[in-house]
């Protein structure tokens, strides 16, 4: 299993991702014309034949042995600079009446896009066979959400100070979301799966043309709909636990439709960046006895031949790691070339 950019021969593997992500998945919908548009956006990026500012880089999980794709992930440059990206931050205010001796704080939700112009980790999505506790797959969805830092970190230049990460709200057993049908609903002549998908094309403008400007309170939604306030659809929480302990917080900023948490950091605080080094890589036949468990992670250092994989020993003590045959091919490499790692 090995990270790489989206490839333009990708599409129909990528449209297979798409019509398993479900409901809420704004970013990945099961449009081929969208899609094809998307990796080419993402082909330009890793191109750098796109503004700095405006790159897309979206990357696929490839199974090397059956040859598809397990899953994939991306980084947004920056958002919020053509189309506005707005959120929901919740808020307190409080009143009091000295003639009563009462006091009171209650929790309202502000229309905000505070976040324009931050970096945004998205799009991660790991097929159903390719989750589980077996040797083979029980890494898959660290190896996606870790491998976009380690690009982050070696290309830091390219990103701004900040970078969020959107989470996909509760949803119910009948696949509705709570949170839109108290408050979204009755904004939008729409359904949420239409809302969702105009959303994910990128026609986004809808959102601040029919959205409320004043600040709603939150003990006005219904009890089903305040419970959804910053909690993670069932299948996101790994996740967002991997995302927390990179140091990503949530600072009370949540989804407009499902209410789901936006967790962000400062890119220099994320522990994958601060700690992972670069060492050169030297090839081996074959790994010594007992370095068969994969507890680095090791990435290369170009853009548009970036790759990433998990190894099973780390670099030595002069800043040498090495590789078997099989892992650098894997990794594109030769010996003497230059390696980003981490131990995780």
């Amino acid at each position: 299993m090995r990270i790489r950019p989206i490839a333009r021969g990708d599409l129909d593997g990528l449209q297979v991702l798409a019509r398993q992500t479900g409901v809420g998945f704004t970013s990945l919908p099961d449009n081929r014309e969208f899609l094809a548009r998307k990796i080419e956006t993402a082909a330009q990026a890793f191109e750098e034949r796109t503004p700095v500012d405006d790159r897309l880089y979206f990357f696929v999980l490839e199974d090397e042995e059956e040859g598809e794709l397990a899953g994939c992930c991306a980084i947004e440059a920056q958002v919020g600079r053509e189309i506005p990206f707005y959120h929901y931050h919740l808020g307190t205010l409080a009143h009091s009446s000295v003639q009563l001796d009462l006091h009171r704080t209650i929790d309202t939700l502000f229309l905000s896009s505070d976040h324009t112009g931050n970096a945004e980790v998205a799009s991660l999505f790991l097929r159903p066979e390719y989750r589980g506790v077996d040797r083979r797959h029980q890494r898959n969805g660290a190896l996606l959400s870790k491998a976009r830092w380690l690009f982050m970190a070696e290309f830091r230049d390219r990103f701004p100070d900040k970078v969020l990460a959107e989470m996909r709200g509760v949803f119910n057993a009948e696949g509705k979301s709570p949170f839109w049908q108290c408050l979204g609903s009755h904004f939008f002549p729409l359904d949420f799966e239409e809302a969702d998908r105009l959303t994910g094309l990128g026609q986004k403008s809808f959102i601040g043309e029919l959205m409320p400007k004043f600040p709603i309170y939150t003990p006005f939604l219904s009890e089903e709909a305040r419970a959804c306030i910053g909690q993670v659809h069932e299948q996101t929480r790994p996740a967002l636990e991997m995302l927390k302990k990179e140091g990503l917080r949530w600072e009370g900023y949540i989804d407009i439709f499902d209410g789901g948490p936006t967790v962000e950091a400062y890119i220099d605080d994320v522990r994958a960046i601060r700690v992972s080094r670069r060492c050169q890589v030297e090839i081996v036949e074959k790994s010594k006895p007992g370095e068969e468990r994969p507890s680095w992670l090791a990435a290369t250092t170009n853009m548009l031949d970036f790759r990433a994989a998990w190894l099973g020993r780390g670099p030595g003590d002069e800043g040498v790691i090495t590789l078997t045959e099989q892992e650098a091919k894997r990794l594109n490499v030769r010996s003497g070339d230059t390696l980003r790692v981490l131990e995780t």
